[in-house]
């Protein structure tokens, strides 16, 4: 009976309490809440340079391969591995001892051919003499002539034959072709070459400038070649191209486009294109993997929007939320071309003095009023360093103030606040479970 009794008591006293606090069980009104602060960036118009980023590989400008023209040992090496060479540096030495005796075989031949030359010769005159006297006839004289010249024709020989054993004599020490790097020896004193062997005894490299060969698809030369059609010349005038290295940094020298091969390739779809870059510091070696920016037209009048104020819809488009002259939230589709560092270029969607939100996107949508305040410039990293260095002591301060602030007083835990949902009943059946306890209780 006594339990009886208090359930009743409890299900008529709590919806009265409920029915004193009406306020904490209703939401707050959307209409009267504050407009949500956001920041925003202004847009200004502009001329973009559009670029395209291409892969290729750093190539010398000039290479040519040492290779021996004479048979022979190699005796000696002439130069220092790594160096810078010039013309006419001698740089590998071979075993003359043969062609300096097939020099002195052809001097000799030489001299034999013009003691025969000058005896044909006197010959021929000795018979002309007696011809004018009636004494020989016309076939002798004849037969001295065609042996006077037939010897001089051997001395010719001769001395061409001499000329041939010079240069091999002289081919014996091997010397530079090229101006550049030389690379390492491939062979070492001592070792066997022979003429025209298919690998090189080393390799000189012309390092400045340097070649860089990019590879660009058909379709965007295509497209190329019209926007430089449609600027005419003041389009082709200043295209510069700048170079990314391997580490992530920018080249220091800007570049110019030299040459294109005239050829696709029929498996990848791709056209050689030819860069020269001046190298004076050697910094670009060949082979070096790069990226070529090269600027391929310019955009006008393209608004520049930060990336972090553009997002995508459902479909994958591109949106951006703007803030209208009523501070109002008004939704865009973009049209963007390409990216240019930590901003979207953007040729349709945005306008000039368009204000783009780009922090608070969570907690807005279309149509909303904002509160926009204008992103500021970032501060010098010295002043943000002393900023930080700064908040860490108030920071400490604050967490030790929030560590001893006294307990909330009995009146502050009576004002009413908005429970959950499922809170009364909750409080429903813990006063029952209680309510029950207490009456068992002195039954036992």
């Amino acid at each position: 009976m006594f339990t009886l009794s208090r359930r009743m008591a409890i299900s008529v006293i709590l919806p009265l309490a409920t029915g004193f606090f009406p306020v904490a069980a209703i939401a707050q009104d959307p209409s009267q809440m504050p407009p949500q602060p956001v920041t925003v960036v202004t847009l200004h118009a502009q001329d973009v340079a559009l670029t395209t980023t291409l892969p290729g590989r750093v190539t010398a400008s000039a290479e040519a391969e040492v290779r021996p023209q004479v048979n022979g040992i190699v005796t000696e090496r002439l130069f220092e591995e790594g160096s810078r060479v010039k013309v006419g540096d001698p740089l590998f030495r071979i075993d003359a001892t043969t062609y300096e005796a097939a020099v002195a075989q052809a001097e000799a031949a030489v001299a034999q051919a013009r003691a025969q030359a000058e005896a044909a010769r006197r010959e021929a005159e000795r018979v002309g003499a007696l011809r004018d006297r009636r004494v020989a006839s016309e076939s002798t004289t004849d037969n001295a002539i065609a042996a006077r010249d037939s010897a001089e024709a051997a001395v010719k020989v001769a001395e061409a034959q001499l000329q041939t054993a010079r240069i091999e004599l002289e081919r014996t020490t091997i010397r530079a072709e090229l101006d550049g790097e030389i690379g390492l020896a491939q062979t070492s004193q001592g070792a066997l070459v022979t003429a025209s062997q298919p690998t090189p005894l080393a390799v000189i490299r012309k390092l400045d400038p340097v070649h860089v060969d990019v590879t660009q698809s058909a379709a965007e030369l295509i497209r190329f070649r019209r926007e430089m059609a449609a600027q005419g010349a003041e389009g082709q005038l200043d295209r510069k191209v700048t170079l990314r290295l391997a580490d992530g940094t920018e080249y220091g020298h800007e570049g110019r486009l030299t040459a294109a091969e005239p050829y696709v390739n029929e498996t990848t779809g791709v056209v050689t294109l030819r860069l020269s870059f001046a190298n004076p510091e050697g910094i670009l070696l060949p082979g070096m993997y790069v990226q070529a920016v090269v600027q391929q037209a310019t955009a006008r009048n393209v608004i520049l929007a930060p990336q972090e104020g553009v997002t995508r819809d459902r479909r994958g488009q591109p949106i951006a939320l703007v803030v209208d002259a009523d501070n109002a939230v008004e939704q865009r589709q973009l049209t963007i071309l390409q990216d240019m560092g930590n901003s979207w270029i953007v040729s349709e969607g945005l306008n000039d003095g368009d204000r783009i939100i780009v922090e608070g996107l969570q907690k807005i949508g279309p149509g909303m009023t904002v509160a926009p305040e204008e992103r500021q410039a970032a501060a010098p990293e010295a002043a943000q360093d002393g900023a930080a260095q700064d908040a860490e002591p108030a920071a400490e301060a604050g967490a030790e103030g929030a560590g001893e602030q006294p307990a909330p007083e009995a009146g502050a835990a009576d004002q009413p606040t908005e429970p959950p949902a499922d809170q009364p009943a909750a409080e429903d059946a813990g006063a029952e479970t209680a309510t029950e306890a207490g009456a068992e209780q002195p039954a036992n």
